[in-house]
This record gives C-alpha cells, structure tokens and sequence, in this order.
C-alpha cells in the first residue's frame, strides 16, 4: 500500500528537495504540495492524503492553524501530520501536538528519519518517541506554569474520570515515556493488553496518538512536571 504525502511548505526549494527523498521510495509518493495552510487542507480532502509534512511557520494561514483544521473534520480523521519546524526545542511544539499533529521533527534530520517519521506516522502511532515528547511537554509547562496549556484543563479532568483504574495506570506511565513492552513487563501483562489499554484511552479522551495521550496527561494535572 502506497502512502500518499502532502508536501506543505512555502519554500519551493525545500519541497523540491523532499518530493525528491519522497519519491526515491517503493512505498510512498508525493501526491500534491502546497505553499500555505489553507491550500493544504484543501489538498489533503481533494488528494486523500495519509500523511501531511506541515511547516509551522507560513504566510497567511500557518501551519498550526491548519493542522487544527484537519484535526477538527471528520472527513480527515484518518490524516496524519507531522509537523516540520527550523528548531526542534520551539515554542511551537506543544502547540503543534494540542492541534493534533503527530508529532514534529527538525528540518535538519537525515532523509532516513524523514521516510521512517513518515511510515510512522501513517501507521498511526506517534512520530516522538515517548521520552523525547515527555520531556519537552514537561519544559514548556514548567516555564510557563502551565498556563499556556491550562485552557481545558477542566474538561480533560472530566474525560479521565471515563478511564477505568488500569487505563489511568497506563496513561500514567506512557506519560513516563514507557514503551508498551516497558508498561507491558511493569504491570506483567502481554503487550497486546497494553496496546489495547492505549488505545480504549485514546478513545475515551479523544486523542489522535500517543503523543496527544501524553500532552492530556499533563494538561489535566494528572502528571505534573519534575523539575530537572
């Protein structure tokens, strides 16, 4: 099965460069690209794309908005987007995954973590891994006092009291940046209950991935960033 990529970015040289490392590869092609945000969302419905490489910063309508955008239509659920960003430590990137990005990566990675973030995020887990998104969620919360990030604090507390005990345990520690096999040999069950476990919790609390989990986890107090 071939993923389809929609290439989002306002330099064209840039595009060019990644339409190139896109299509050198047997499983995924380059079906459309776009300059700003809002012919990105346009492009991922009218091109049924499975993964869009998101810039944040673009005229008119950026990246971020965008990716709101595509997070927030039905029509688009099964859409990826991974957000592309000159600074991997930036502001942006708890925002990014709050819009419902799977994740980010720094435009300065090498073509092999490029095609790897894109088959990652078509298969539908989180681009970061979990420790890498821990950390930075705990950063941004710390220097901010969470006060960028406290805007539904309230409705996230609410959704958890959905989560059965063994799911809140589970949140707990894939916020802990634990891998299923990590939670699964912790808590001695099979990976697969796990994986499942995950997955009933994404449900109940409306996240796209893993490193929605993760950011919910912290928004709604229940794990509360460490101090380095």
């Amino acid at each position: 099965m071939t993923i389809r990529v929609l290439l989002a970015d306002d330099q064209a040289l840039l595009r060019s460069a990644f339409k190139v490392l896109v299509d050198s590869e047997p499983d995924m092609e380059v079906v459309a690209e776009a300059a700003d945000g809002a012919q990105a969302v346009a492009l991922a419905r009218s091109e049924r794309a499975d993964v869009v490489l998101m810039d944040i910063r673009m005229p008119g309508t950026d990246g971020l908005a965008a990716t709101r955008m595509i997070s927030a239509d039905p029509d688009l659920s099964g859409v990826r987007v991974v957000m592309l960003t000159t600074f991997e430590v930036d502001e942006y990137v708890v925002q990014s995954l709050r819009a419902g990005a799977s994740g980010f990566l720094g435009k300065g990675a090498e073509p092999e973590e490029l095609l790897n973030a894109i088959r990652i995020a078509a298969a539908g887990e989180a681009l970061l891994s979990p420790v890498a998104t821990k950390g930075l969620i705990a950063k941004f919360l710390a220097q901010s006092g969470g006060s960028d990030l406290d805007q539904e604090p309230r409705a996230h507390s609410e959704r958890l009291a959905a989560l059965t005990v063994r799911e809140r345990e589970v949140l707990v520690l894939v916020a802990g940046g634990h891998s299923n096999d990590e939670i699964a040999d912790r808590l001695e069950v099979s990976p697969l209950t796990v994986k499942t476990h995950v997955n009933r919790a994404m449900a109940k609390l409306g996240a796209r991935d893993r490193a929605q989990l993760v950011v919910i986890a912290y928004e709604s107090g229940l794990v509360r960033p460490r101090a380095e």
